[in-house]
């Protein structure tokens, strides 16, 4: 199947007035046979699954013998499989009468917040998540019968349609758009018209096969084109909802156009488009480094760790770290300095296959000329407060790592830390918090208001918030409260598989350490490298074992996960 190509507007008007036709018959599809629909698609995706990984493959100019494809089965097909799952879960609750968030545990955080722990959840989790957790916090005041009562969003009522959406899809993460129409059909209840990234359009072929249950069903269309496409789409009388991944700039060129009659637009608070948009944007996001005393092993395994927050996915991630903050008053900063350096030139080289990589790192490097260039990679030492504001402001989307010191002792360079990561931090998508456990107890009650200080919508202590985006059950998204005027990192959640109303934020948490040291630390976890890390030898066997677990789980599919894993 070749990829289509959009000659006029006329296809684009026929596609829009089809969606708003099929409204009807969204509106007629009860939740039995929406979750069919969800299972159909599951089973097509673990048919297809290769396919997809090559496209992507192709697209990412990577080696099919690369341990790096692993990132393209776990961001892919991987994330997309899981969330089905856990969608169709949530749909069979409602049928029966149920809350989706009846089973899991409900809990508290500072500021008076519930919680709902959304990993593990059952076995299979805890064997193949061992050690790590995830809760989504609502926002303050919301108490937990309104939290069961109000989950299932516009599953509650399937038969109140919201309109058509289009959905501007995103460049980087395959998975991304089609968890994205998922969300808008199933959370919002609207039928949906993708518009793909250009980056992308070598995977439309799969997509197509993969989505066919929808598309057939007429409640959504798949789309190709360049930008003028886009805009056409999003300004379309038929259209009621905009929800995009991408930049600040793309999303404030949408809302209020460019140039000068922009700027006197968005002064005056009149946008260009008047309805309804969502969006995932990205941003700066720090990676906090509480000082405490570390074993030459662990600041190795965390220098690794932070340069696949910065590397995973050759750094186009909207997630991807961009600053670290460290104390400058902690004896071990430069050993771990070294191991940054060391873990960040050593990790493998690949292809800067989005658009303006080269065109970003020469700005890094022009703007910070003591930076140290590493074969298309910078590493930018601390500017000194002068210099940080170009530095925490500007999403470079590229392999450039920052550094910034902060002073203190761990309470008190963990205070600086959250006051800067919110106040002087473009973005409100992700922070990242690596801690000893020791560290972490003696901090005590500390520790976790600096948690419910921080306004990220994705907080991960001794984890990457990139485990936040493959967490179906988890909400994914800036952190409430930003408008079209100054949307930082975007507006509104996405995946949210228990369809929770109004969530906060997703708290990650994992292992300080892999299995080879952290049961001999009194650590409760057996997880090995994750396959996320850039330098795993075995990522992307354990990457298709994982897709093949998650398109048929079963018992027998656990050993050839864990083999592979402990590998890594």
């Amino acid at each position: 199947m070749s990829t289509p190509t959009v000659t006029g507007t006329s296809s684009l008007d026929a596609a829009l007035i089809a969606l708003s036709t099929s409204e009807a018959t969204w509106a007629a599809t009860d939740l039995r046979a929406r979750r069919a629909l969800l299972e159909q698609v599951h089973e097509l995706i673990g048919r297809h699954a290769q396919e997809w990984v090559d496209a992507a493959v192709g697209v990412k100019g990577l080696s099919h013998s690369s341990p790096l494809v692993g990132e393209e089965w776990l961001s892919g097909p991987y994330a997309m499989l899981t969330g089905l799952t856990a969608l169709a879960d949530s749909l069979k609750a409602i049928e029966k009468g149920k809350s989706p968030v009846d089973g899991f545990k409900l809990g508290t955080a500072p500021g008076g917040r519930v919680t709902v722990r959304v990993t593990p959840h059952g076995l299979y989790d805890r064997l193949l998540l061992s050690g790590f957790t995830a809760d989504v916090w609502m926002k303050p005041g919301v108490d937990a019968q309104t939290v069961r009562r109000q989950a299932g969003l516009s599953e509650l009522d399937p038969t109140n349609t919201h309109g058509v959406a289009v959905v501007l899809g995103a460049g980087n993460i395959t998975s991304i758009a089609p968890l994205d129409v998922i969300y808008e059909l199933y959370a919002h209840n609207r039928v949906v018209a993708l518009k793909l990234n250009p980056i992308t359009d070598g995977l439309y072929p799969v997509l197509a096969k993969v989505l066919a249950p929808l598309i057939e069903l007429g409640v959504l269309k798949l789309l190709t084109g360049g930008a003028d496409v886009g805009g056409y789409l999003v300004q379309h009388d038929l259209v009621n909802h905009v929800h995009m991944t991408g930049s600040a700039i793309t999303h404030d060129a949408i809302v209020w156009g460019r140039g000068e009659e922009a700027a006197r637009r968005k002064a005056a608070k009149t946008p260009l488009l008047d309805k309804i948009i969502t969006s995932e944007l990205g941003g700066v996001s720090p990676v906090v480094v509480v000082p405490g005393r570390w074993s030459r092993a662990d600041l190795k395994f965390q220098a690794q760790h932070i340069a696949t927050m910065r590397l995973h996915n050759g750094g186009y991630n909207c997630i991807a770290a961009q600053v670290v903050v460290l104390s400058s008053d902690w004896p071990q900063k430069a050993r771990f300095l070294k191991e940054l350096r060391k873990a960040f030139a050593a990790a493998p080289q690949r292809t800067p296959y989005y658009p303006g990589s080269d065109r970003r790192v020469a700005e890094a490097c022009d703007a910070y000329p003591g930076a140290t260039p590493q074969g298309g990679r910078v590493l930018i030492a601390d500017p000194g407060p002068k210099g940080r504001d170009y530095l925490l402001n500007t999403e470079f989307f590229a392999p450039v790592l920052g550094i910034v010191e902060l002073p203190g002792d761990a309470p008190q360079f963990l205070q600086a830390a959250v006051r800067s990561a919110n106040e002087e931090f473009h973005g409100t998508l992700g922070v990242n918090v690596v801690a000893h456990p020791k560290t972490i107890k003696q901090l005590g009650v500390a520790f976790e208001n600096a948690i419910a200080d921080l306004r990220y919508g994705c907080v991960a202590v001794n984890a990457w918030t990139g485990l936040g985006f493959l967490t179906a059950r988890g909400s994914w998204g800036a952190f409430p409260g930003h408008t079209t005027d100054d949307v930082q990192s975007g507006i509104g959640v996405v995946h949210n598989a228990l369809l929770l109303d109004g969530p906060e934020r997703t708290v990650i948490r994992g292992p300080f350490r892999p299995i080879q040291r952290s049961l001999t630390h009194g650590e409760a976890s057996i997880s090995p490298k994750p396959p996320w890390f850039v330098n795993n030898r075995t990522a992307a066997h354990t990457g298709r074992a994982l897709v093949t677990f998650a398109a048929k789980p079963s018992p027998l599919r656990i050993p050839r996960v864990v083999l592979n894993a402990l590998r890594g």
